[in-house]
């Protein structure tokens, strides 16, 4: 058994700086000692989907990301690891408990997933090795897996077995009491908007310095189509992830950073709302772009009508939380959050439907995410 320092001190040296996840007691001495170390940052997610999204846009800021999970939560990765990770190639180093293991005395509820992990991982093509055991071998573990990462731009996944790490407690205090935030109602009665009239006037006032995650579907055909640039990331998967890439950017740029959220997408993550709400970044807006329905997939029906996002917003801690239902409600919804507080909420009503004319991005995703980061990178 070796010290949570034995891995994270040569992490570090190697670039590790960014942590996030969600915990297992396998994870229990790594996870503290990461969240107790002031030399590393570490954002506790709700979903190990929503922390992989968070890391994905970190790397996209510059940092090199650890995504630490028990594997019963590979579950919740498949989709950002099958259609973001892989898509946009984004590399991230994994750490994957092996609850369940054949032969360890665990819950019921283990072991299935015990035995078909390292089996899950290679069909979603993220290569493995063991945890290191001994303090000897980390060294040599992170140069291979880095090495893996940069040739691939893909993830690499380490599977950590029961009692690999001693644990040497856990210096956190509680998270700082956010008061809810403040909710503005701009509607007004009348025809509601389509989305690319919105997306038109966002395009006009959205600051040239800003980084722009569109999520996936229409939402981001239409920006695309209206009008593409380089600091535009258009989700072409992982629905729900725009806001948790959006938190990653966000907590390593001094840049504005945008969301273009869609109520389908936001509704499938709402977990993301209450991370973005503790950790508070200064400089993110998040749009809801909310027409009732999957406007994608045949226009299927959301519950997005029975829900205040404003209010969800303001209770998860963000500064301010707008909702309108005109192009001028959105435009002073939208003035006000530039200026004001953040991270602030646009809660946007609009009509169900789509340009006529729809095109889909062009630029491959690998090329899209390169071109962002390097936007991103520009001082």
């Amino acid at each position: 058994m070796m010290s949570a320092d034995d891995f994270l001190i040569p992490a570090r040296e190697r670039g590790f700086d960014f942590f996030t996840g969600v915990p297992c007691s396998f994870l229990t001495p790594l996870i503290n000692r990461v969240i107790s170390d002031p030399l590393t940052r570490y954002v506790g997610a709700t979903s190990e989907g929503e922390a992989l999204a968070i890391a994905a846009g970190a790397h996209l800021a510059g940092r090199k990301t650890v995504v630490m999970c028990q594997n019963s939560g590979l579950g919740n990765t498949v989709n950002p690891l099958t259609s973001l990770n892989f898509p946009f190639r984004i590399p991230t180093l994994m750490i994957v408990t092996w609850r369940g293991q054949p032969g360890l005395n665990d819950e019921p509820q283990h072991e299935l997933m015990g035995e078909i992990t390292q089996d899950l991982l290679e069909l979603m093509r993220v290569p493995h090795a063991a945890f290191p055991s001994e303090a000897r071998l980390v060294g040599a573990a992170l140069d291979q897996a880095g090495e893996w990462m940069a040739e691939s731009g893909l993830p690499f996944a380490f599977v950590m077995e029961k009692d690999t790490v001693v644990d040497d407690g856990l210096n956190q205090g509680p998270p700082p009491e956010r008061p809810p935030g403040t909710t503005l109602d701009l509607s007004e009665r009348g025809e509601r908007p389509m989305r690319a009239a919105v997306l038109e006037r966002f395009l006009r006032r959205v600051p040239p310095d800003a980084a722009v995650i569109a999520t996936t579907g229409k939402c981001g055909r239409e920006l695309f189509t209206l009008m593409d640039r380089k600091q535009q990331l258009y989700q072409v998967g992982s629905m729900g992830g725009a806001s948790a890439m959006g938190l990653g950017v966000a907590l390593n740029t001094a840049r504005p950073v945008m969301v273009l959220d869609g109520d389908g997408a936001a509704l499938m993550k709402m977990g993301n709302l209450a991370t973005i709400g503790t950790y508070a970044p200064p400089n993110l807006t998040h749009i809801v772009l909310d027409n009732g329905t999957h406007d994608s997939t045949g226009g299927q029906a959301t519950v997005s009508s029975s829900v205040s996002f404003t209010e969800i917003a303001a209770a998860c801690g963000y500064e301010r939380a707008y909702v309108c239902e005109s192009l001028a409600g959105f435009e002073r919804a939208f003035e006000d959050a530039l200026a004001g507080p953040k991270p602030a909420l646009l809660h946007v009503r609009i009509a169900p439907g789509s340009m006529a004319k729809l095109g889909r991005p062009t630029i491959k995703p690998f090329e899209v995410a390169q071109r962002f980061k390097a936007f991103l990178a520009e001082t």
